[in-house]
């Protein structure tokens, strides 16, 4: 009998999530500098990913009894790496339509639940695009399994591991004698590399142990009853039925050291900037579409909080919550909604929130199907966008011995919510990945557009002068609040 991993019902919760115009997948894009071929990111999925037994499984739910995940017997790596070429001129738009189209294919539950393609002709270089379902892992996981896939140096050595798959292989080297690294020596090494993702880690985890003891079932029943009788977010052109189709859009690569320096300037983090200036793109959309909005108007973006303690760094699977951060998309001024979005944020850091939510997702894989389908939709209800940032490494790392110029990802809309925001630090650099329901908003670019506008705005109200990533002169403190 082949060997079986119980599926938690975390995990199970997110499976049961699926729907065809909603589909609980995270997506993104690996971009390299310069041509890598089909077969060389193949023997590297072979050598690197396969070692994961989690790439290798499927999940199985029986009739009877909890799901578990059991080794594919039919497994081909064929059906989950595949390749294509972009028409001319290989640019953006070219690169948005065929992730449109892939990101909308759904996956046999047969198999195992995640997919590459490489992607030629885009900028003179190559693309991967890496396709995931949600029950697979949260951000935080599948950012270290990036690590795993990377390299530090081009250079490859013939028969070396990396480092980070001792994090999932280690039990299958201690079962043939074979030295492996251990978790301090790792995660000492994630630290060096990715030193903002594992402080997300570390800090968010040590609040969870101290409460998850005690948050039991009359708490989260309090808590889902809060957010049950909680009001409805308003009607905008982002809420409606849903369909299949999806449309994505990207920003910039925008410099993270300016970007630092303007939130420091204005008395801020740099999520509070790029979520202010990200409101202020989301109301100069509805501005667009029906005239300004209401100087009230406030929506919801249902946000993750990484809960995963350090010491289960090893474990993939989804181990956060979420956070419901309302947006003040009807204040005009760059400075004022700035400053409430800070206050707003700052009230969230002490919430229990997170651990509750995630302890009704913890319930939720393990009560029938009908009952989760209608707590999604109450949590539906509540939001309007998903909202997700993940800080990943410092510096340039290598794929396949070639430079990972960049990455962006788009964060799957949970609850069936028709927009999708997601914040992606590299090597330097931050951006922006949107992910909307076609039927809604055919065109998040036009976000995009107002999202670098709002950002501009706060750049000259901190003082900056000249274009973006231009040698600047000090700026003055603007807000202090």
């Amino acid at each position: 009998m082949p060997s079986r991993e119980p599926l938690s019902s975390v995990d199970f919760a997110w499976l049961r999530m699926d729907d065809p115009t909603n589909l609980m997948h995270i997506n993104g894009v690996l971009v390299l500098d310069q041509p890598v071929t089909y077969e060389s990111i193949r023997e590297l999925i072979e050598q690197r990913l396969l070692a994961i037994p989690r790439f290798r499984n499927r999940v199985v739910v029986p009739r009877r009894g909890k799901p578990y995940w059991e080794p594919d017997p039919d497994f081909d790596i064929a059906n989950h790496v595949g390749s294509l070429v972009l028409p001319d001129p290989g640019g953006d738009a070219e690169l948005r339509a065929v992730v449109e189209g892939l990101i909308s294919q759904q996956f046999d539950p047969a198999h195992p639940m995640w997919s590459f393609q490489v992607i030629q002709n885009f900028h003179g270089g190559t693309v991967v695009m890496a396709k995931l379902h949600h029950c697979m892992g949260d951000g935080v996981a599948l950012m270290l399994v990036l690590l795993s896939m990377t390299d530090r140096t081009p250079r490859l050595e013939s028969g070396a591991r990396n480092p980070f798959l001792s994090l999932y292989t280690r039990q299958e080297q201690e079962r043939h004698g074979e030295e492996h690294l251990d978790l301090d020596t790792i995660r000492q090494l994630a630290e060096e590399i990715m030193p903002d993702g594992m402080r997300l880690m570390l800090h968010p985890a040590e609040a969870f142990r101290k409460v998850a003891g005690w948050v039991k079932a009359p708490v989260a029943t309090g808590a889902l009853g809060r957010l049950v009788f909680r009001r409805r977010d308003p009607r905008t052109v982002f809420k409606g039925p849903l369909q299949v189709s999806k449309s994505v859009a990207w920003s910039e690569a925008l410099p993270l050291a300016e970007v630092k320096a303007v939130s420091k300037a204005l008395g801020a983090t740099i999520n509070d900037v790029l979520l202010s200036a990200m409101t202020g793109g989301l109301r100069r959309y509805l501005a667009q579409n029906g005239g300004a909005p209401p100087d009230r108007l406030n929506f919801r973006a249902a946000m993750p909080v990484n809960l995963r303690p350090m010491e289960r760094m090893d474990q993939l699977g989804n181990q956060f919550g979420l956070i419901f951060l309302s947006l003040p998309v009807g204040i005009a001024d760059p400075l004022k909604r700035l400053a409430e979005l800070k206050r707003r944020s700052s009230s969230l850091k002490r919430s229990l929130e997170p651990v509750v939510v995630f302890r009704i997702l913890d319930t939720l894989g393990i009560v029938p199907r009908k009952v989760q389908d209608l707590v999604v939709g109450i949590f539906a209800t509540k939001a309007t966008a998903v909202m997700t940032n993940v800080p990943g490494p410092k510096d340039m790392l290598y794929l396949a011995g070639k430079p990972l110029r960049d990455l962006f990802f788009w964060v799957p809309q949970a609850g069936r919510v028709g927009i999708g925001i997601s914040i992606c630090s590299y090597a330097g650099r931050v951006r922006l990945g949107i992910g909307t329901d076609s039927g809604l908003v055919p065109d998040p670019e036009n976000i995009v557009t107002g999202f670098h506008e709002e950002l501009e705005a706060l750049r000259r109200l901190a003082g900056f002068t000249g274009e973006m990533g231009e040698a600047q002169p000090e700026p003055s403190q603007v807000l202090t609040g």
